[in-house]
């Protein structure tokens, strides 16, 4: 007999698996290795950035209150009496119509408040000494990067859970972080089930097929942040299936498998679920594709099941994996960034569940768009390929026509969301 499944809502499956989130444990890594990792601890400023009064231009530094009177019509003289370049100090007093010549980066010297671009003055040589024109008065701090007015010590720079990016490792690196504390990834057991699948490596054969949704998910659990464990394909073996299931969950803080939770003959997953005695969250949901997606829990380690068709089961980690996965490793914003834009393409039929539809992001006139890439089959691998967003037609009564407003969710953002797409304009099931 078939089993009978009762959809819930994409927002109630969202919230359940995140009723079993957890913060990961924190490791230390060389700056050189911190790159896409997340911040454990935020990062406070142990100094002034700049640490002291310096020039951001190449020039003189000089008092102000000596160009009062400067003009085209009335050039003043002011003698130059050190040179300094960056990381140098000068050990003089500028005195009256005095200078110090500076470049960018340096140190005002002691008694002088202002600089002078050096575009802005001609240089005079008399006998063994040298001036400059000033033609211009200026103001007491005119051109002086003051000490601590980029970042004052003691100031919260950025949040734990942030990723690191080159602005932020820039950061670690001025405060003096050769040893960043970041959060330790999570291990994820891949394991792709069906007696169908071939290696990359091998062959076709009639009636088979190569694996690609256990490589497609390795390289999403490294852009979600994480690490992974593949795990050989299984065939449609239920005792095979579980000695793996068992394995994994044993060397891996998470466990997806792809294929096997429909509810045919040879789908063993809510049978290796019962065997376990893991706990099941939901085994159906309403959405287009990946509604077989399951998720069950078992001693506090949750296991995926996804889809065994490629865009379902991209679809699936995308809203479901991802977020606790994030969550994971300290982040605040675990969830997708979403976006509003225009459809550029049809969708007359309507659908009683929400459709996620593999897209492709232009830009006109400060207007966003999206539209469909490649055939909108669960199936279909291609599409995954070409897109950089989903595309969310929600269900309902009716269907979606070209410049209809929907939302986006952006596949290859890494700035996240505090919340998750919230599902809208729904018909009951």
């Amino acid at each position: 007999m078939v089993e009978r499944r009762k959809p819930i809502w994409i927002k109630e499956a969202i919230e359940i698996v995140m009723e079993y989130k957890k913060r990961g444990e924190g490791e230390t890594v060389s700056i050189h290795e911190c790159d896409d990792r997340y911040l454990y601890t935020p990062l406070i400023a142990d100094h002034d950035v700049p640490p002291f009064d310096r020039s951001p231009y190449d020039g003189f530094a000089l008092r102000a209150s000596d160009t009062e009177v400067a003009s085209r019509e009335n050039p003043l003289l002011f003698e130059v009496i050190d040179e300094i370049g960056a990381g140098q100090v000068s050990l003089k007093q500028v005195g009256p119509m005095q200078a110090v010549r500076i470049m960018t980066g340096a140190q005002i010297p002691d008694g002088a408040n202002c600089v002078i671009m050096l575009e802005l003055v001609k240089e005079v040589t008399e006998g063994a000494k040298k001036y400059i024109e000033v033609k211009r008065p200026l103001q007491e701090g005119d051109n002086i990067s003051f000490k601590g007015e980029d970042t004052q010590k003691g100031s919260p720079l950025i949040d734990k859970g942030e990723r690191i990016n080159p602005g932020i490792k820039a950061l670690l690196a001025t405060f003096g972080y050769s040893k960043v504390k970041v959060a330790k990834k999570p291990t994820v057991g891949i394991i792709a089930t069906g007696s169908e699948l071939l290696g990359p490596e091998d062959d076709l054969e009639p009636g088979k097929i190569r694996d690609s949704n256990g490589y497609m998910i390795e390289a999403q659990v490294l852009r979600a942040g994480g690490i992974f464990k593949k795990y050989d394909n299984c065939a449609d073996d239920l005792e095979t299936l579980l000695q793996a299931v068992k394995t994994a969950l044993e060397e891996c803080d998470i466990v997806i498998t792809t294929g096997g939770v429909s509810v045919g003959d040879f789908d063993y997953l809510p049978e290796i679920y019962k065997r376990l005695g893991a706990k099941l969250l939901f085994n159906k949901i309403a959405m287009r594709p990946g509604s077989v997606t399951s998720c069950a829990e078992i001693n506090g380690r949750l296991l995926f099941g996804l889809s065994g068709n490629p865009s379902a089961c991209y679809v699936g980690f995308e809203l479901f994996v991802k977020p606790y996965l994030r969550y994971w490793m300290q982040s605040n914003r675990p969830y997708t960034l979403f976006i509003t834009g225009e459809l550029k393409s049809d969708f007359p039929k309507p659908n009683p569940f929400t459709r996620f539809v593999r897209g492709k992001l232009s830009y006109t006139d400060g207007r966003i768009y999206a539209e469909p890439v490649g055939l909108d089959k669960s199936g279909v691998v291609t599409s995954i390929a070409w897109a950089d967003c989903l595309i969310v037609l929600p269900g309902g009564t009716r269907g979606y026509i070209n410049g209809d407003e929907v939302d986006l969710i952006l596949l290859e953002d890494q700035k996240g969301s505090e919340v998750p797409w919230q599902e809208r304009k729904l018909s009951k099931l």
